[in-house]
């Protein structure tokens, strides 16, 4: 390089010199006399320059070198990519270095592309300039991003992460929000797909105060699809048969992509069998060919179908399926009335409760079938325009009501279980479709017994005896009482009118009062025959003795006294007290008058009176 600033040297001595004027060679090749000249001999004073030259070689270098004092934003060619850094040409003494770091987003730079360049360090330890491309971008980035934004100019962004809610992106150098929702017009599934690539956005909202950018992807393929939108909406006929792509599943239906136009495939239009789920049946991004079943005015709200799309299962059932054959299938819905069975693929048959069991203890349909259970029938009747087929189970077993004559002949007795109550009696199930009524009545030969709850509970085992049987009414009369003797036979005997017996008063009643004699026998003793010998009232816990003035086995009805009792001893005393009169009368003669006075005064012996 010295050589060379030595013959520059030379060469314009001899232009000033020379008789005619001549070119320098600073004027005829100004960047290769810039960039051949010494500048260390220059600035160390060992090759001096003319004051002209001097003058001329400063023109030269403030019309070409760019000024590195200054901080505006300079444009550089890409002179060479190394592995780590990128060598820009800026026009400068010397060459700049920007680290490929700041060039992430435009992975494609190659020699030759023109960037945008700040100054970073004038110098570095080599000597060397050393340069910001990203903060280059930062100056200049708002400028682009408000143009962007005020034109809606398409820009390049680099995505560079995940976010909350959406994703960063860095365009011009300044990182914008790119939100979830405005990455495309589907739903994403898969956010980390976009990381590192470079997409194209539109700039749809800028806040100054924060310095925040938001843009939109979304935004550049909608105005597209809107117009495709309308285009596939103007075509749309019921029965026509489209391509879609499966876009979202949930829990009552597919929505399918028809090209810019969403339809729904609603849960019971995917399939002629019964499913739980769509996604038995469809899949994310599945290509499926549906058709229109229905659409509202406007055209927003489709209605698709893809089970219309096969033949209907009951249009493939064999001729050969009749009334009275046994078929198998699986229990697909349950309900309190029945369930539904799938006997072939759409095909369902209803088994109703009252046919599971010979039982006419109706219960729930849970009592007998779960979901998912696999059970054999019978086919009771079958419809096929209707396309309904009822089933049932309890036609797979005898009848219990064949043989009911021999099995449960009238007298005989049987153990059985209480079922339910109703008001006037209780169901006894005898074995599996035989249940008998108790009336209330014949429960027990002692108790008053109001409601049948009081006598026995659901689930308890009860021996009885058939009373009656009505086979062309399938109903069994059943008594548990005739299962023992009855006990007011005895007690007619035992507690005879007139006997007499030895008890307290349990309750103080209205009109009188209530004395029990055993957990059989509870008398009533009416008010005036509550009355002692000294002329008071018998009172509630008091122990006395009664005599049985009525009693009813029929209505189990016990009238006792214990006045009677020293009544009865009274008129014993009269009637002694007669005879010996009598008798003193035949001895003495005494007068008619005498007798009288004697009566009377045990007549009023016997009214209390003093």
């Amino acid at each position: 390089m010295a050589e060379n600033a030595k013959q520059a040297e030379v060469e314009a001595t001899e232009a000033k010199t020379a008789e005619a004027p001549q070119v320098s060679a600073a004027q005829a090749n100004p960047e290769k006399f810039l960039k051949d000249f010494n500048w260390h001999n220059y600035e160390e004073g060992i090759d001096e320059v003319e004051d002209s030259q001097l003058k001329e070689f400063e023109k030269l270098v403030a019309e070409n070198f760019v000024d590195t004092l200054d901080d505006e934003v300079v444009e550089g060619e890409v002179v060479h990519i190394t592995d780590r850094d990128a060598i820009i040409d800026i026009n400068a003494k010397s060459e700049g270095v920007v680290s490929l770091n700041e060039f992430r987003y435009n992975p494609n730079l190659k020699v030759g592309d023109k960037v945008e360049v700040l100054i970073d360090v004038r110098e570095d330890a080599t000597g060397q300039l050393v340069l910001s491309h990203r903060k280059a971008r930062v100056i200049k980035a708002w400028d682009r991003v408000n143009a962007a934004h005020d034109t809606g100019e398409i820009v390049n962004g680099f995505v560079k992460c995940r976010t909350k809610g959406g994703m960063i992106v860095d365009v011009f150098g300044i990182e914008a929000f790119l939100p979830g929702s405005q990455i495309d017009v589907k739903p994403i599934r898969d956010y980390d797909a976009y990381v590192n690539k470079t997409m194209e956005f539109k700039v749809v909202k800028i806040n100054h105060e924060f310095k925040n950018v938001v843009v939109s992807h979304k935004a550049l393929i909608e105005a597209d699809i809107e117009e495709q939108k309308k285009e596939i909406i103007g075509q749309l006929e019921k029965g026509q048969v489209l391509e879609g792509v499966v876009k979202n599943i949930t829990s009552y239906g597919v929505f399918i992509d028809l090209g810019g136009v969403d339809g729904l495939v609603h849960i019971t239009d995917l399939s002629w069998s019964r499913i739980n789920h769509p996604n038995e049946i469809v899949e994310l991004d599945q290509k499926l060919n549906v058709v229109i079943l229905d659409f509202d005015e406007d055209k927003s709200r489709i209605q698709l179908g893809l089970k219309q799309l096969s033949k209907h299962p009951w249009d493939a059932l064999g001729e050969e399926v009749k009334v009275g054959d046994k078929v198998k299938g699986k229990v697909v819905v349950i309900a309190d009335y029945g369930a539904f069975i799938e006997v072939a693929d759409g095909v369902e048959g209803l088994i109703h409760v009252s046919e599971m069991s010979w039982s006419t203890h109706l219960r729930s349909a849970q009592d007998f079938v779960a979901i998912g259970d696999e059970v054999e029938a019978v086919i009771l009747t079958l419809d096929r325009e209707e396309r309904k087929m009822s089933l049932g189970i309890k036609q797979l077993t005898p009848d219990p009501w064949t043989d009911i004559t021999s099995k449960y002949p009238v007298g005989s007795k049987h153990t059985g279980v209480v079922r339910n109550f109703t008001n006037f009696g209780v169901f006894v199930e005898l074995e599996e479709g035989i249940d008998g009524l108790i009336y209330i009545s014949d429960l027990s030969w002692t108790k008053k017994i109001k409601h049948p709850s009081e006598f026995c509970n659901v689930g308890d085992k009860l021996d009885v005896i058939v009373l009656e049987l009505d086979v062309e009414g399938r109903k069994l009369s059943l008594g548990h009482k005739q299962t023992t003797e009855n006990p007011w036979d005895k007690y007619e005997k035992d507690f005879a009118v007139g006997s007499s017996h030895t008890a307290e008063v349990t309750e103080i009643v209205d009109k009188g009062a209530t004395v029990e004699f055993n957990e059989d026998i509870v008398a009533f003793v009416p008010a005036r025959h509550l009355e002692k010998e000294d002329g008071k009232k018998l009172k509630k816990g008091e122990e006395a003795e009664f005599k049985i003035i009525e009693f009813n086995k029929e209505f189990k009805r016990v009238v006792a006294s214990h006045t009677a009792v020293f009544r009865e001893e009274e008129a014993k005393i009269v009637k002694a007290a007669a005879k010996k009169a009598e008798a003193a009368a035949a001895e003495a003669k005494p007068t008619l008058g005498d007798a009288n006075d004697a009566l009377q005064a045990l007549k009023d012996k016997m009214d209390g009176k003093k």
